[in-house]
């Protein structure tokens, strides 16, 4: 009987858990499922014989680094500041380590011992990063092994709101972490345009929202996402001129969540007190309001907006013209508004989510210049086994399954870019019907 150990049970972890417990009958595999909160993991195993709870402290080593020893594969979906304390103690008793979020400074820190160790630390195993990654190394590949040299690589990503459950003016639900939503472009963004590098700060890239067409939705707006240039070496992609990696929304979010970050309140550095406080003078803290005015007209006049624009009926919508008392103590503005959007753009039961993924590369093969489409969509069930806990979930669950069956052989810290992760990979996910199709033109 083989063990795995999975840390987090939160919005991404369902589908995972369901593959796992799916295939432990047939694979002899047990699973542990550790997090903080054991009604929320009862939720997610059910009464299975092949999973164990384990309501743990996370940060404490002495409940912890037990789980680690005792298990063969471990899998992590806790927040992403925690999973260094976990990597260290896999290195530690000699664990695998796959995880769905990006690699930090500190695990690339590791990078040597972990290669020496014989291990593998496969970071970016989910959706973006991950099927991402997967997805479009195998059309580079493919590109390249046909004589083609790609000249632009543009790959975009979103997690949505299924046209059929859309009912709010931000055109937006949540259907994963809302911390990371709140959060989401906050360190700005980084890419290569037409030979040149690019560099948009927090506060241009909702302001600078373009357009894209995808198939069968219509027109989604788009943003560049974190770091894009650094994705150049991976994908061995260097000496391209365009390069860029983005997130897809429909385009009224990107123009409402552009006022948020206007108002300062997307803030996670600076607390204040929030007893007493109204929403309304939350969402003023920064302006200098005209008592003339009322709560509409100052903000959009603030904002440079009519009043009775889209915006202002999107901040209507979150509660933030309203006097009502906040009264959540010291809190960051990011924590406000995360508790904020955790309540008014929660998904419904019958709500469905929706994974949008598309890759644009344009090549020249014999003189013949190429743009290819190459675009996956996804819908979800309801809003908890989502397209988004799918997407994230079940590369991680097929990855587990080739490593404890012994098909993979790969050590090292890596992210998903070779053959032999994505195409078993990928091949499995298109029996969860997650497919890409393709168009050139």
């Amino acid at each position: 009987m083989k063990n795995i150990l999975l840390f987090g049970a939160g919005k991404s972890a369902t589908s995972l858990i369901d593959y796992l417990l799916t295939n432990a009958p047939r694979q002899k595999w047990h699973i542990t499922v550790a997090d903080q909160d054991l009604m929320l993991i009862k939720s997610k195993t059910g009464k299975s014989y092949y999973a164990t709870p384990a309501a743990i402290d996370i940060k404490d080593p002495a409940v912890r680094q037990p789980l680690i020893q005792e298990t063969d594969l471990v899998i992590s979906l806790l927040p992403p500041q925690l999973h260094i304390i976990v990597a260290r103690d896999c290195l530690q008793y000699k664990k695998n380590l796959l995880t769905a979020s990006y690699i930090d400074p500190e695990v690339r820190k590791l990078e040597k011992e972990i290669e020496k160790a014989g291990l593998l630390f496969m970071y970016e195993m989910g959706l973006d990063p991950g099927i991402d990654h997967m997805s479009a190394m195998k059309l580079i590949h493919s590109i390249e092994k046909k004589g083609g040299q790609i000249f632009s690589f543009k790959s975009y990503c979103g997690g949505l709101i299924s046209p059929d459950s859309i009912d709010n003016p931000w055109q937006y639900k949540i259907s994963w972490n809302a911390r990371n939503i709140v959060l989401a472009g906050s360190s700005g963004a980084s890419f290569r345009e037409k030979g040149k590098a690019r560099e948009l700060t927090y506060e241009q890239l909702f302001d600078h929202t373009k357009t894209i067409q995808v198939p069968g939705l219509g027109k989604l707006a788009f943003y560049p996402n974190r770091d894009s240039i650094g994705y150049m070496e991976a994908y061995k992609l260097e000496n391209i001129a365009t390069f860029m990696r983005a997130t897809l929304r429909f385009p009224d979010f990107c123009e409402g969540w552009n006022a948020l970050v206007k108002l300062g309140l997307t803030n996670d550095s600076t607390k204040i007190q929030t007893d007493n406080l109204t929403y309304f003078n939350w969402a003023t803290q920064h302006l200098h309001l005209d008592k003339q005015l009322g709560h509409e007209d100052n903000m959009a006049r603030f904002l440079g907006v009519s009043s009775k624009s889209k915006v202002i009926r999107q901040l209507r919508f979150l509660g933030l013209l309203n006097g009502e008392i906040i009264n959540m103590g010291e809190q960051t503005n990011a924590a406000v508004l995360q508790h904020i959007v955790e309540d008014k753009l929660k998904m419904e039961p019958a709500d469905k989510d929706m994974i949008v993924m598309l890759h644009e590369i344009e090549f020249e093969r014999r003189n013949m210049a190429t743009r290819m489409h190459s675009y996956m969509i996804t819908q979800g069930e309801d809003n908890v086994r989502t397209a988004m806990a799918k997407t994230v979930g079940l590369p991680l669950g097929i990855l587990a399954k080739l490593l404890l069956q012994e098909k993979i052989t790969l050590t090292g810290l890596h992210i998903p870019v070779m053959p032999e992760i994505y195409n078993p990979v990928l091949r499995e996910l298109e029996e969860f019907d997650i497919r890409f199709e393709e168009s050139f033109e």
